[in-house]
């Protein structure tokens, strides 16, 4: 049997046919997706992988056609909605920037009153972010740095609090390996611990150091902190501690009750608090008391400290 040219004509336009057509079924597919995703800079390939690593259904098939849709955007991009066609997932991530809101965590704030505002600020669901930030770290508080954070409005309670975390705990891998050589989990979340009490007590950055060398004599001299600031914990972050919460408090904070530095940080900590607990100021002061406008008189003898309290 002869092959004509209309033949084979007619067999070329049946493959195209069947491939474009392939292609429409393959890109109306549904695929899910969270309402923003966050794109890395890299290769198409490279973006592909880092997709497929977070259980989005994407494939080798999509970073070719993606070629087609341009070149994604790096950052974070508006997909606008959970279930979406391919074709659609496509063209937004190639296409779609998300508008950014800045939400701000101070120094020395607790992840409860933190959360409250993020709440109402970005329209979030205040305990799925509790439950999020306990599902993802055993630490109570402490682990997000006090710091700025441009993240993009429609984002889940999960991806939000996966996203502040993660990029706090590289933080907190590069400081440790920057000032001890090594990431001990467990000690320098007892220096995060130590700071988060000191960020509650100081009036300022310079009296940082101050405070944290009166917690390393008392501890080295086996005596109780007796600290306010550590009670000062979750929704107790603005409240004035009284001799009645003293007596009552039984948490781990309580370090008028327990010896040490408790377990967990109290709140959200700054650098230079972080600092003042590693690096004490070469003092031998044992106590403080709050003196003329909100600063502190340090001393190092229990009379001159009575004294100081009655001023």
């Amino acid at each position: 049997m002869k092959i004509t040219k209309y033949d084979i004509f007619a067999t070329v336009l049946d493959i195209i046919l069947i491939t474009v057509l392939s292609l429409a079924i393959y890109l109306a597919k549904d695929i899910n997706s969270s309402k923003v995703v966050y794109i890395p800079s890299g290769s198409i390939n490279q973006i592909i992988s880092y997709l497929e690593d977070r259980n989005f259904e994407v494939s080798k098939v999509d970073a070719v056609l993606m070629r087609f849709f341009g070149k994604p955007q790096s950052g974070w991009v508006d997909i606008g909605k959970t279930l979406l066609t391919r074709g659609d997932f496509l063209y937004k991530i190639t296409h779609s920037k998300a508008p950014l809101v800045t939400i701000k965590l101070i120094p020395g704030e607790t992840k409860e009153i933190f959360f409250q505002n993020v709440a109402k600020q970005m329209g979030l669901n205040y305990q799925n972010l509790l439950y999020w930030y306990n599902k993802l770290t055993h630490i109570k508080d402490g682990v997000i740095f006090a710091d700025s954070y441009k993240v993009p409005m429609g984002m889940s309670e999960r991806h939000l609090v996966s996203y502040l975390i993660g990029k706090s705990m590289h933080k907190h891998k590069v400081l440790s390996k920057k000032i001890f050589g090594n990431f001990d989990k467990k000690r320098w979340f007892w220096y995060v611990s130590m700071a988060s009490i000191i960020q509650k007590e100081a009036a300022n950055d310079k009296e940082m150091p101050l405070i944290s060398a009166v917690i390393h004599n008392r501890l080295k001299k086996g005596m109780k902190l007796q600290m306010d600031g550590s009670l000062k914990y979750g929704l107790y972050s603005h409240k004035k501690i009284t001799p009645k919460r003293i007596r009552e408090d039984s948490s781990e904070y309580n370090t008028y009750r327990y010896k040490g530095v408790p377990k967990d940080p109290v709140c959200a900590i700054s650098l230079n608090a972080l600092k003042a607990a590693i690096f004490p100021s070469d003092k031998n002061y044992l106590y403080f008391v709050k003196g003329k406008k909100s600063r502190h008189l340090f001393t190092s003898s229990y009379k001159k400290h009575l004294q100081n309290i009655r001023r």
